[in-house]
């Protein structure tokens, strides 16, 4: 008697090519943009906290520390606008964390497509909530009187800087939620991880006010280096060294934690 193999199984033994790799990406990051607007709620976040964020930071802080609320507003919306869109980078951990133990990842299983495109897919959709959140920042900063004093490319070159990184550090987010048993383990750690990155950096005063202690960290942390390249594409200054750095470390970033992400999914899908 000789042995039968199936189909589905014979396909997903072969490695697929980019292209299709590229489709089935595609295709279930539709199914993720699906999901989000089925469920309006999860765009609660990026749409009022950084409202909210630049309200209490200008209104309630600006006075003290810039003496004034319209130059503190210049000077702080390029902070508020990445530490938002660094915190939204949490959730893709607690909802793939979440999804797993529900099973939804189970019938991907079966399917002839590449292990890691449902990953993939689901940090294309998040993009989508970055992308609101650099949107809403911006409009709710120019109706507060921010003003950019460079070209529409400028602009759209830091919008573009901020993305990048935010997709290249959400896969840290992954690698959370496919190793933690919980997934308020994954919003927990990804928070404690990422506040001395945001508020240990340059987004809300500048590093030269700070003690040396201090300052030798700021000066290293790489947020620091994004947030000065954004503040300089917007509203001029130098750039060029700043998001060298910050490029850099979000490839490192994508080259260390993306395999992981994938090997533990493998592991736990």
């Amino acid at each position: 008697m000789t042995s039968t193999i199936t189909l589905p199984d014979a396909i997903e033994q072969r490695p697929p090519s980019s292209l299709p790799w590229a489709r089935h990406s595609l295709t279930l990051a539709g199914r993720s943009v699906k999901k989000m607007m089925r469920h309006p709620e999860q765009f609660f976040d990026v749409t009022l906290q950084p409202v909210l964020f630049l309200m209490i930071f200008v209104y309630v802080l600006g006075g003290a520390i810039a003496g004034s609320t319209h130059d503190y507003l210049q000077f702080v919306l390029p902070g508020i606008l990445i530490q938002t869109v660094l915190f939204s980078t949490i959730s893709i951990g607690v909802n793939l964390n979440t999804d797993i133990k529900e099973g939804v990842f189970d019938r991907f299983k079966s399917l002839p497509i590449a292990r890691s495109a449902p990953l993939v897919g689901a940090t294309i959709a998040e993009c989508l909530r970055y992308s609101i959140t650099i949107g809403i920042s911006l409009i709710a900063g120019f109706l507060m009187g921010y003003r950019t004093s460079t070209s529409v490319l400028d602009v759209l070159a830091a919008c573009l800087l901020v993305l990048v990184f935010a997709w290249c550090l959400c896969w840290i987010a992954i690698w959370l939620g496919m190793v933690s048993r919980e997934a308020g383990s994954v919003q927990g750690i990804g928070f404690m991880a990422l506040f001395p990155l945001t508020f240990g950096s340059s987004m809300f005063a500048s590093a030269d006010t700070m003690p040396g202690w201090l300052r030798a960290w700021v000066n290293v942390n790489p947020v620091t280096h994004l947030t000065d390249a954004v503040r300089g594409l917007l509203t001029g200054g130098p750039v060029a060294e700043d998001a060298f750095i910050a490029l850099g470390t979000a490839g490192l970033i994508l080259a260390v934690f993306a395999p992981l992400a994938v090997r533990a999914y493998r592991t736990k899908a």
